[in-house]
């Protein structure tokens, strides 16, 4: 009997370790990846390494910023959701 309480303890443990942790961190990845796809030349975003810029070029993998100093070549990975979205909703 002990022991499936002990069994029971640890599934209840694990389900709530995954609505709390795991469910919530697929949901981020999920946003993020459709905000990659989602880009556009023209877009004004905010890289995570915090520099400000618009797309001027988009390819598979990388996008090309045009910034105050000149144009950067990045991964779209770089590009942060969070600070693009407070950037154009602060306009």
């Amino acid at each position: 009997m002990e022991q499936y309480a002990n069994l029971l303890l640890f599934g209840g443990m694990f389900v709530v370790m995954y609505f709390f942790m795991i469910r919530p961190q697929q949901r981020r990845a999920k946003a993020e990846k459709e905000f990659e796809t989602g880009l556009k030349v023209g877009d004004k975003v905010i890289t995570k390494s915090g520099l400000h810029g618009r797309i001027a070029e988009l390819a598979e993998r990388t996008v090309v910023l045009e910034t105050m100093s000149g144009k950067l070549k990045m991964e779209r990975s770089a590009i942060s959701l969070e600070l693009s979205k407070m950037a154009n909703e602060a306009k």
